[in-house]
């Protein structure tokens, strides 16, 4: 079963909400989510971890990048229960759904900028 990166009723539903700002949404969705993900990487305890993961995750969600809104949640389930050994390997698995949602993204500014 493939996992499922993109809800894409949430992505078109956005689309015609947004119109012509939609290129402009998912640029500043991208360029927040690296950020979001620096701060993942630098938090220095489970507050910082949880908090860096609930922003991540409502971004995410309102994108329609459902399988990573779906890590984000489980890390920060997981950062409610020490010790917090073995978060690094949910944190890794959060990089990598980026990168697909990333790629995805990139798509559709490159879709929406030749269009």
């Amino acid at each position: 079963m493939t996992e499922i990166h993109i809800d894409h009723k949430v992505l078109n539903d956005l689309r015609e909400v947004m119109e012509d700002g939609y290129l402009h949404l998912v640029q500043t969705f991208l360029d927040d989510s690296e950020r979001r993900l620096s701060e993942l990487h630098a938090a220095k305890n489970a507050d910082e971890l949880g908090s860096a993961a609930h922003s991540f995750k409502g971004s995410s969600s309102n994108m329609g990048a459902v399988a990573l809104a779906g890590l984000c949640q489980q890390l920060e389930d997981r950062v409610r229960q020490p010790p917090l050994y073995g978060i690094e390997d949910l944190i890794n698995r959060i990089d990598l759904e980026y990168v697909e949602v990333r790629r995805f993204y990139r798509g559709e500014e490159h879709r929406i900028s030749a269009g």
